[in-house]
């Protein structure tokens, strides 16, 4: 006798085949794109350090699994504290007052990125493949925002290399006083599964813009685009040890993290992981640190705004990268004079979502990255239901075309409550959870009743309403009558337990570089003391006389 997750296993495959049919009568509206090559070549599977590729010390190994056939695309090296220590050597070389990277001009720097930007423009087809393979996401995404939005950070980073400085002080007495603007060090930086790319655009394009080098260690589940564009870099022009990648999973971040010559990590991922990263780094040399953690987005919905135009915002706003987004609207507050319309059309529209093979082009929906993620999600949607919460449609594991692959169904949860752990906690996966509020007040403090601050909407056509609301709202990055609307050039970071510090934007720059201040005393020809009211005379030849003696 077959289980409901068996039978779900066999009937997901036919819905998909209906869906498919749907769309194939009535085709998405899409923007030119190319089509995929869903089995790219796997080039580069070693780690990349001094601008060469090489084996782990060990000679252990992982695997690298598709999400979407649970088939094993590549092994890769698990790289040790050795390896980690000779990667943090090499940075540090590159790092040396006098070596070529220390002494290349800023505007040199920027001609790199440049260069870099072109590389990555070349070979976007094969790198949003790439993508695809190995998170599961779907092919349109990583081709239009994934592989764009790297370019776009290097261009806007190589157009910053030669514009930081520091400035002039008009300080008392006698002196003069200046700052500079200088790199940090060695900088490890430590991505995320679910954005791995945008995430290295992020973090290694302010650390390199600012003169540092650096040290990437990306998520054991997708490192092969890390990979990749490690080659761009060499094939760029950037100096040996400059950009280095070790790849492996929480031990060899943890010997980045400890590592003593390293003076600044960057991490994106889970508040468990920041807060170790923050209790390793006290324990050496007091690193700095940049963290961007986890969320539990509000998006509140006002009944003034276009209903039809909210839906498909809340709903693209939380199933966006299989809901596996730190911004993810988790949190949908819909006021109660449209709560019942927006549940209904929010089912509708949740319920003609297309999950299948990521590489499809009507593809909506791609596989969770891994059986971890799939069993959090389907956990919590049991919890919904229990605590009391209606489940409309969906959280049901299905299977892709080849009976395999870590695909949910997206759910839709209405009548959820603040105190439902659907509600409380980051789920990290497509589940929907809509809630009904009256006042303003009242859904500015039930937004803001929660440990999180990383991002929130709000949908409205009162613009006085939208600006109020904004202003008193707990988060680093609010969106009003938009969502996941991120730009390179606006800074990026969360509050409370949501993390520390900015990426992205004219601010991510100070995450990266420190700031001198070099002070000199000046020996003048009038000394007009505005204490004393006393001018004193020097002469020219006295202090010449002075400073021979």
């Amino acid at each position: 006798m077959s289980s409901p997750q068996d039978s779900c296993q066999q009937q997901c495959p036919d819905v998909q085949q209906q869906k498919q049919e749907q769309m194939k009568e009535a085709p998405p509206m899409l923007p030119p794109i190319p089509l995929p090559d869903t089995n790219p070549e796997i080039i580069f599977n070693k780690m990349f350090i001094d601008n060469e590729w090489v084996d782990g010390e060990s000679g252990t190994t992982m695997d690298d699994i598709n999400p979407a056939t649970e088939e094993m695309i590549t092994t890769l090296p698990v790289a040790s504290k050795v390896d980690v220590d000779v990667a943090v050597e090499a940075a540090v070389r590159a790092f040396d007052i006098r070596s070529s990277w220390r002494r290349m001009d800023a505007s040199d720097r920027g001609t790199l990125f440049n260069k870099l930007a072109d590389l990555i423009d070349h070979h976007k087809v094969y790198l949003a493949c790439l993508e695809t393979l190995d998170s599961g996401k779907p092919y349109t995404h990583s081709f239009f925002m994934d592989t764009t939005g790297i370019s776009k950070l290097m261009r806007y980073y190589g157009g910053w290399t030669d514009k930081i400085h520091g400035k002039s002080v008009p300080v008392d007495g006698d002196y003069l006083s200046y700052t500079l603007v200088q790199p940090v060090g060695v900088c490890g930086l430590i991505l995320p599964w679910n954005m791995p790319l945008i995430s290295l655009g992020m973090k290694m394009g302010p650390a390199l813009c600012c003169g540092n080098t650096v040290v990437v260690k990306p998520d054991q589940n997708t490192t092969l685009t890390a990979l990749f564009i490690a080659s761009l870099v060499k094939q760029a022009g950037f100096p040996d040890g400059v950009f280095n990648v070790v790849t492996g999973g929480a031990d060899t971040g943890e010997y980045l993290v400890k590592h003593p010559h390293v003076k600044k990590i960057s991490f994106t991922g889970s508040i468990e992981v920041g807060r170790k990263i923050e209790e390793n780094s006290s324990k050496t040399n007091l690193k700095r640190l940049t963290l961007e953690l986890s969320g539990n987005c509000p998006l509140i919905i006002f009944p003034d705004t276009n209903i039809d135009e909210a839906v498909e915002m809340a709903h693209q706003g939380i199933f966006m990268n299989q809901g596996q987004m730190c911004t993810a609207a988790a949190r949908t507050y819909v006021h109660e004079s449209i709560y019942d319309e927006f549940v209904r059309k929010s089912v509708a529209r949740t319920s003609r979502k297309i999950v299948t093979d990521p590489f499809q082009l009507y593809c909506e929906q791609g596989p969770m990255i891994n059986e971890k993620q799939v069993e959090k999600t389907l956990k919590y949607v049991q919890s919904g239901v229990q605590e009391g919460a209606k489940l409309h449609c969906g959280g049901e594991r299905c299977a892709g075309s080849g009976g395999k692959g870590y695909f949910v169904q997206p759910a839709v949860f209405s009548n959820v409550t603040d105190d439902m752990a659907i509600a409380q906690e980051e789920i990290f996966g497509p589940v929907q959870c809509l809630l009904k509020f009256s006042e303003v007040h009242e859904v500015v403090r039930r937004a803001n009743n929660s440990e999180y601050g990383l991002a929130a909407g709000i949908l409205t056509s009162d613009v006085a309403t939208a600006l109020e609301v904004a202003k008193h709202i707990q988060s680093g990055t609010v969106w009003v009558n938009c969502y996941n609307a991120f730009a390179v050039q606006s800074p990026f970071g969360g509050l409370k337990m949501s993390g520390k510090g900015k990426e992205m934007g004219e601010e991510s720059l100070k995450e990266f570089s420190d700031v001198k201040t070099i002070t000199l005393k000046l020996p003048q020809l009038l000394n007009l003391s505005s204490t004393s009211g006393n001018i004193k005379q020097y002469s020219a030849v006295d202090v010449k006389e002075q400073q021979l003696a």
